[in-house]
């Protein structure tokens, strides 16, 4: 979601700029298509830009590199810029786009599904099922419960035999 203080910047450059930064550790989806970028508030008169995200969880060692980007995106745009941290409500993979999702599946990593709704935990007597990147088959083992980063599983094909990362739905 973007915010705008003027009518006048409504799809301003620098808000642009700042929705397409890339994530540092998965530089195939923006910071927008991961939903981390919770709002941009654009005030043109002051040349100033206030921006909210929200990490993917609260450790994540990425939110540094996150804002030194927003801040050098502002600078380039000739804008000074804050940015803001919001942990509540908690980031979860049902904020990331389906534009976001298709291009970690293109870069083989098996994107989530829907994250688990508010309420009573549901008791499913089905296996998790998760479809290979590489040549889609759903016969996938889980080799570690924690892959490249801790938002993945690490996973195996069974039909290609390719390794490949799982983005947990969280």
């Amino acid at each position: 979601m973007v915010t705008v203080a003027s009518k006048s910047v409504a799809g301003s450059a620098v808000a642009q700029a700042i929705s397409q930064i890339p994530d540092p550790e998965v530089p195939v989806v923006s910071i927008a298509d991961l939903g981390i970028l919770r709002d941009v508030a654009v005030d043109e008169a002051q040349r100033s830009i206030v921006v909210t995200i929200t990490p993917t969880y609260s450790g994540c060692p990425a939110m540094e590199a996150i804002r030194d980007r927003i801040e050098h995106e502002a600078g380039v745009h000739g804008f000074a810029a804050e940015v803001r941290t919001q942990l509540s409500p908690a980031w979860t993979t049902d904020w990331m786009t389906e534009s976001g999702k298709e291009a970690l599946r293109r870069f083989g990593i098996a994107p989530p599904g829907p994250a688990h709704a508010a309420g009573p935990v549901t008791v499913r007597l089905s296996r998790h099922v998760v479809t290979c990147p590489h040549c889609g088959s759903e016969d996938t083992t889980e080799i570690s419960h924690f892959g490249s980063t801790a938002c993945k599983a690490l996973r195996r094909c069974n039909a290609c035999r390719e390794p490949f990362d799982e983005f947990k739905a969280l």
